[in-house]
């Protein structure tokens, strides 16, 4: 496997990036995989949007100045990165890449602009893409949310349309109708030898 040095120190390893609309159950799905199996590494985000409630930093996100994060992105820290409503995400480069050199399987759960980032940065990863069992059932968890304007809402269900049509980009397609059977299909992908 080559992640940078090409040297592995553990079993082949490849990273696995989970995508897909705003909506879809992505964070669901990685909880109950989490879960079910906690030696798959989560790689947590770092962001310059402030905490949702009950989000811990160094959990769910490590929360971030504008500042700390243009210097991170000026010092090729990041993986990935992307904007959305005014804040910005991305994944930490050196934690990943010292999982995937130990033999432990990785997991992001980043948007399709970071799994288009991840893909060109590191080509051996596999990239999931998670959709919906219809854009009605997207369009019901999106605004069942209550947590976002409808002007947020309208735009995340804009660019969902966007981003469903890049689901031939992706290495497989699961469908989120039951978060235990997708939960299972994910591990037995993540669990599947690196090619």
């Amino acid at each position: 496997m080559s992640v940078e040095s090409g040297v592995t120190e553990g079993p082949p390893c490849r990273l696995t990036v989970l995508s897909g609309p705003s909506g879809v159950g992505k964070s669901t799905v990685v909880a109950e995989l989490r879960a079910h199996k906690p030696e798959v590494w989560l790689s947590v985000s770092v962001t310059t949007r402030a905490p949702r409630p009950g989000e811990r930093d160094g959990v769910e996100y490590f929360f971030v100045s504008d500042a700390e994060f243009d210097q991170m992105v000026a010092d090729g820290e990041l993986l990935e990165w992307a904007a959305f409503a005014g804040h910005r995400s991305g994944t930490p480069r050196s934690p990943v890449l010292e999982r995937l050199r130990a033999g432990q399987p990785v997991l992001l759960e980043i948007d399709l602009q970071g799994a288009r980032q991840v893909r060109e940065n590191l080509p051996e990863a596999q990239l999931v893409f998670l959709a919906p069992p219809s854009w009605d059932e997207l369009v019901r968890r999106l605004t069942g949310r209550g947590t976002e304007s409808a002007d947020l809402v309208n735009r995340r269900l804009e660019i969902a349309r966007a981003e469903l049509a890049a689901e031939k980009e992706f290495d497989v397609s699961l469908v989120n109708t039951d978060v235990r059977e997708v939960r299972d299909e994910l591990l037995a992908l993540i669990s599947a030898p690196s090619v």
